[in-house]
């Protein structure tokens, strides 16, 4: 049985699959579904293994083929390995100073591809623009389970960003509590009465040295304090608290921004590992002001080293702003 469990040392929740133990073969870096010869040899991701995942919670499917069948575009299923049980009832237990709660929640994959080996990058605008859509579609169903505190998205690409599977999909987990991140917005708003995304706004479009790319709804950039190198993100212009608010204009946009970039940060960094994570405001709780939705673009180019786990401090070895010059560059010879 999943427990979600606090730390009483951090301040944070801790996922636990309590009573398992997955072998040291199962891990992520260990599980690629290559043989030793580099040949692909199973993923249940793939059209025509569909008997292989849970059922699908919805798919596109253009021919109006059979749920579970082939003939998908995309496809959201339950996550097989997820510590989350959307069945349950939120408990609390007790142990001495310890707390925990039953694993309240729910997990869901987007198989966004039916081809094996196709990425983001190398998508059509049209497969990003339904993948948009589809992450818009199930937020706004999320959002409706009351015992859903947090909704989060995002995106795994590669072995040392988290992935287990080598087939290009996205996540969106409903979590019973609101994961103890982002406090500066908050307590910004709480001092001062502004936002702070649009306050970020105001100022790097002041100076521009860490903007890369700007759009009609969106600003790129590479943030004040990076935690990692070449780290950039996507905010949008107009205040919403809520991802699922987006509009069809936006998602347009939106569609276009991360293909492009995507493609500019493959190429420039030389393919590497990267996550997508979008971050939005809680739902169905007490309303807090000050939430502004935004994506983070992360390349993973460094193992997190102890002095990130011992101090929470991460070390940056390339500055924005020579970032933001690089990827603007880029996008330019792009035009």
């Amino acid at each position: 049985m999943a427990e979600i469990r606090w730390d009483i040392i951090k301040n944070n929740w801790v996922g636990i699959a309590a009573g398992k133990a997955l072998k040291p073969n199962e891990f992520p870096i260990n599980k690629r579904g290559i043989d030793t010869n580099g040949n692909h040899v199973f993923c249940p991701f793939c059209e025509g293994y569909e008997s292989y995942t849970p059922p699908e919670i919805m798919a596109i499917r253009p021919n109006n083929s059979e749920t579970d069948k082939s003939g998908w575009s995309i496809r959201v299923i339950p996550n097989k390995f997820s510590i989350f049980n959307p069945e349950e009832s939120l408990e609390k237990e007790k142990s001495g100073i310890y707390c925990s709660y039953n694993g309240v929640g729910r997990q869901e994959v987007i198989i966004e591809t039916p081809i094996h080996g196709a990425e983001l990058h190398g998508y059509d605008i049209d497969r990003i623009v339904m993948i948009l859509n589809v992450l818009k579609q199930r937020y706004n169903v999320l959002s409706q389970d009351d015992r859903i505190k947090y909704i989060q998205m995002f995106k795994n690409q590669g072995v040392f960003s988290g992935a287990s599977q080598g087939h290009s999909h996205s996540q969106i987990m409903g979590l019973p509590f609101v994961p103890c991140e982002n406090p500066g917005v908050s307590e910004y708003y709480k001092k001062t009465g502004s936002c702070l995304m649009c306050e970020i706004i105001k100022q790097e479009k002041s100076r521009g040295e860490r903007i890369v790319y700007e759009t009609d709804y969106f600003l790129l950039l590479c943030p004040y304090a990076s935690r990692f190198p070449y780290e950039t993100w996507v905010i949008p212009r107009n205040h919403y608290e809520h991802f699922g608010a987006i509009s069809d204009a936006e998602i347009d946009d939106m569609a276009m921004i991360c293909k492009k970039f995507t493609g500019v940060m493959i190429d420039s960094l030389q393919n590497p590992a990267y996550n997508y994570i979008l971050n939005s405001a809680p739902v169905n709780m007490p309303y807090i002001s000050g939430f502004h939705w935004y994506l983070e673009i992360i390349p993973r180019m460094l193992v997190t080293a102890g002095v990130n786990i011992a101090t929470g401090i991460y070390t940056n070895p390339v500055a924005p702003e020579l970032s933001a010059q690089m990827y603007r560059q880029h996008m330019l010879n792009m035009e």
